[in-house]
This record gives structure tokens, C-alpha cells and sequence, in this order.
């Protein structure tokens, strides 16, 4: 259980939060502010309590003591503003004396937020001089940046061990969402993991079939599988040189008494551009010249009987190129079949990835989902069982305390 900054008396208290604002922008205007929206929800009701709320983010990825302007979190503060419902001030630094000052003159209820953390190369060096400074510009630190968490960086991981540390709504959302669907899932429980390459994704096959009942596996990682089973590939994405993992990962699947599942039939063409012709074939029908590019008819019913039957659903990954129609077809049936146990309450889901998220919100089913994270490289890593530095971080100050 991770302490939490709703249960503190933050009254009086400079809250220094460290929030994931890195928000898609053009020409100076955020485009989709549902990040900073989420945030700026939880946010509120410490600004009621008297809270004097100092935030820090990064925005993209500056060069190493290049203070691009294009870079600076300064663009964000009307968003910012808007969802919160109250004015922003800005420091045009963040771990310096400057800033530190407008922190102190900070009343009850008012905000301010830092410049962009990654232009001090002391941020994802971990220095823990630049964490110190940054201790400077709170009385409590907050990580409500989940999204974040699996980095070592001085917001972090060091600046969490300098100050009483919390967790913050959404980070403790996210980790409650997580945990019931991997580490203590209704059970029968179900993942589909899709995406181009099981190199990418030994790891978190390799813990899910340890953990869940069945393993539901699409796109070019299942090529990779089907290629392991003797299936010809043609001009199909795949991985020749991982049958061996493959078969490592479905001993482990059978250890665990997990079942996997793989397309019996595959959508093809010849070429990979929107409404292509195409043909349904067997997955081990010869296919020289043409490319896999979509799980078949038969393989999606099956997938859909396997999710009607399980009580929980974690989804990353689609089941083909569903960037381009026809071949986002299984990809969204599915998502709608995941969708309509969800609203029925017959199971809980929980996607991530932005893969996913992107496929979810193409088969418009994401708000049916029970909780869909927008994190990236900190999602994965949980899938693969590792801990998460940031959230060590909290956990060791929870102990310490």
C-alpha cells in the first residue's frame, strides 16, 4: 500500500507534484488535453484543502543544455489553468534559487509551475544535487506520474527519499487498476498481447502465462508463433530467430496451466496500403508474395469465446495493422466483445500501451474499458513484473517513515 497525499493535512503545505504534462502540441496549442484534464482532477481537491501546489513535468526530449524554446512548458499553462479553474504562475526555471522564491510566496489554494525538467541534464542523470534543489521548492513531495515511474530520473526516484513522499490520485489509481488485473485477477483471466515483435515482448509473455489462464496472441509476434509451428510466412513480418523463445515461453505456458491462443485463419494481401484486396486462409496456408496482415474470421470468434468467458481482461497490443482499414477489422470487434462484458459487469478490463490506446479509441470503446493507461515504457515494464523505481521510491519512504 502506497501512503497517499489525500490523507496528509496539506493545509499551509507547498505540495511539489510531479505530474506527466507531456501533451501533444502544434503551433503552441495543446490539441489533447486529457492528461493535464486528469491530472488537474485529482489536483483539485487538495487546492480546496489549502494546498500550495508546485508542479514539475517534462515536455519531449530537449538535447542535453539546449533550452529549445519549442521545449518549454510554458504553452501549458492555459490548459493547465482551464482544469484547474484558477491561474498559473510560471517559473522560467526549476532548480534554481528564482524559483524557489516564487515557491514561498505561494498562498493557500494558488499554483505554480516549473519549467520543463528535462533542460537540466541533472534530471535524467539521477544527480541527486539537482533533487536536492529541487526539494527546495516543496514541504512534501507527490508522484502522480505513473507514466513515469519506471524511470531512474532525479524527480523520481532521488527527490522521493529528500522529502516526506506520497503518491498521488492518479498514481494510485493506476497502481490499484494494475494490481487487481495481474497480481490478484478474477479468475478465469485473459490477456491479449499483440504488436510487431516477441523480442520486444519476451518479458511480459514470460510473466503473463506464469500469472493468467489464457494468453491470446496477435500480430507479428503471432507470425513468430505460427512460423515456430512450421506455418510459411512469405513476405509476413516475423522473427525467425525467436523459435526458441517461443518455445521457452510455451513450456512455461504449460507449466502454468495457461492457455495459448493463436489465429487459425489470417486476413492477406499483397500489399499494405488501405483497402488492399484481400483473402482469408488458413494460418498455415502457403502465402508467397503476400503478407499476414489481420487475424481471420474463425481465429476472432474464438478470441471473442475465450474473453465472454473470463472475468477479467488486460489488453496490450492490437491483432493486426489496424492503422489501416481492412485490417484493423479483428482489432476492433474484439475491443467492442471486451467493451461489452465490461458494461455488462461480467469482467473487468484493463488496457494500456499506445498501440492500444490508440486502437481502443479507433473502435470507440475506451471509455467502456475499466481503466485504460496512457502509460508507455511504465506499463510494459509492470507486465513484465519488474518494480518500478518511482514507485520503490515511495514505498522505501513509506517504510522510513
Amino acid at each position: 500500500m502506497l501512503p497517499s497525499i489525500m490523507d496528509v493535512d496539506v493545509r499551509g503545505k507547498r505540495v511539489l507534484v510531479r505530474a506527466d504534462l507531456n501533451v501533444p502540441v502544434d503551433e503552441g496549442v495543446v490539441t489533447d488535453a486529457t492528461r493535464i484534464n486528469r491530472f488537474a482532477a485529482g489536483m483539485k481537491p487538495l487546492l480546496e484543502r489549502g494546498a500550495r501546489l508546485v508542479i514539475l513535468t517534462h515536455f519531449g526530449r530537449p538535447k542535453v543544455n539546449e533550452m529549445n524554446p519549442a521545449y518549454s512548458v510554458d504553452k501549458l499553462r492555459p490548459a493547465l489553468a482551464q482544469a484547474l479553474g484558477t491561474s498559473v504562475v510560471f517559473s522560467d526555471v526549476c532548480g534554481e534559487e528564482s524559483a524557489v522564491i516564487l515557491s514561498k510566496r505561494l498562498k493557500d489554494g494558488e499554483v505554480l509551475l516549473c519549467e520543463n525538467l528535462r533542460y537540466n541534464p541533472g534530471e535524467t542523470a539521477n544527480d541527486p544535487a539537482f533533487a536536492a534543489a529541487l526539494a527546495q521548492l516543496g514541504d512534501v513531495y507527490v508522484n502522480d506520474a505513473f507514466s513515469c515511474a519506471h524511470r531512474s530520473h532525479a524527480s523520481t526516484e532521488a527527490l522521493a527519499r529528500m522529502l516526506p513522499a506520497y503518491a498521488g490520485p492518479l498514481l494510485i489509481e493506476e497502481m490499484e487498476a494494475l494490481t487487481s488485473a495481474l497480481e490478484a485477477p478474477q479468475q478465469p483471466a485473459v490477456a491479449i498481447v499483440g504488436g510487431a515483435k516477441v523480442s520486444s515482448k519476451i518479458a511480459v509473455l514470460k510473466n503473463l502465462v506464469m500469472k493468467l489462464d489464457h494468453v491470446i496472441i496477435g500480430g507479428g509476434m503471432a507470425n513468430t508463433f505460427l512460423y515456430a509451428d512450421g506455418a510459411p510466412m512469405g513476405r509476413s513480418l516475423h522473427e525467425a530467430d525467436q523459435v526458441e523463445t517461443v518455445q521457452e515461453i510455451r513450456k512455461l505456458a504449460d507449466k502454468a496451466g495457461c492457455q495459448i491462443h493463436l489465429p487459425e485463419d489470417v486476413v492477406i494481401a499483397t500489399e499494405f496500403a488501405a483497402g488492399a484486396e484481400n483473402r482469408v486462409v488458413g494460418a498455415h496456408e502457403y502465402t508467397a508474395g503476400a503478407m499476414i496482415l489481420d487475424a481471420g474470421p474463425r481465429s476472432l470468434s474464438n478470441f471473442q469465446r475465450v474473453l465472454t468467458e473470463c472475468r477479467t481482461i488486460l489488453w496490450n497490443g492490437p491483432l493486426g495493422a489496424f492503422e489501416i482499414p481492412p485490417f484493423d477489422h479483428a482489432t476492433n470487434q474484439l475491443a467492442r466483445t471486451a467493451a461489452a462484458v465490461t458494461r455488462q459487469g461480467r469482467a473487468t478490463s484493463v488496457a494500456g500501451g499506445g498501440d492500444t490506446v490508440a486502437a481502443l479509441n479507433g473502435a470507440a470503446v475506451t471509455q467502456d474499458f475499466t481503466y485504460v493507461s496512457t502509460a508507455g515504457g511504465a506499463f510494459l515494464e509492470w507486465l513484465e513484473g519488474k518494480t518500478l523505481p518511482g514507485i520503490a521510491a515511495l514505498q522505501g519512504a513509506a517504510k522510513a517513515a
